[in-house]
C-alpha cells in the first residue's frame, strides 16, 4: 500500500486521530476513549470523544512549548519519532507524578489535572519538563544469534 492510499484510508477509518498515539503504541500509556483499528500491517489510533481530543491536543501543545528549551528544539521544526516519544511518554509521566501517581489513562489524568489545577497551563511545569528531559527510549534486547 502506498503512502498516498494509506493516508487516505485511515483518514476514513480514524477521523479524529489520538494526539498521544505514539504513547499508546508504545505502551507508555492507556486510554478509555481510545478507538484502534487495523490498516493494512499498521494500527491506527484514534479518539472517540472531540472534547477529549480538544484537551489531549492542549496538554500536548503545552508539553511541546514547555519543553522547547531544555530539549533544544527548533521552534516550528519537525520532530524527530524519538523525540515525539520522549514528548509524549516523558509528559505524561510528568503530569501523572504531580497529578495521580499510578494512573495510566490519559484521558483520566488531564481530567485530573485539570480539576486539581483548574488549568493545564498551572501545572508544576519544572517538574513535568524535568520529567521529560530524563525519559529514555528503552533500548532493544540483543535477541539476536
Amino acid at each position: 500500500m502506498d503512502e498516498t492510499a494509506y493516508r487516505a484510508a485511515r483518514g476514513a477509518a480514524v477521523p479524529l486521530a489520538c494526539v498521544f498515539e505514539k504513547a499508546l503504541a508504545a505502551g507508555c500509556a492507556t486510554c478509555a476513549t481510545s478507538v484502534r483499528r487495523a490498516l493494512a500491517e499498521r494500527e491506527a489510533i484514534g479518539c472517540a470523544s472531540p472534547t477529549a481530543r480538544t484537551n489531549c491536543a492542549t496538554l500536548a501543545a503545552l508539553l511541546h512549548e514547555r519543553a522547547t528549551f531544555a530539549l533544544k528544539l527548533v521552534p516550528g521544526g519537525a520532530l524527530p519519532h524519538a523525540v515525539a516519544l520522549r514528548l509524549a511518554c516523558g509528559g505524561l509521566a510528568g503530569v501523572r507524578e504531580c497529578v495521580e501517581p499510578g494512573e495510566a489513562d490519559v484521558h483520566r489524568l488531564v481530567v485530573a489535572a485539570q480539576q486539581r489545577f483548574g488549568s493545564l497551563v498551572e501545572l508544576p511545569w519544572h517538574g513535568v519538563v524535568a520529567s521529560i528531559v530524563a525519559w529514555r527510549v528503552r533500548r532493544r534486547s540483543g535477541g539476536g544469534p
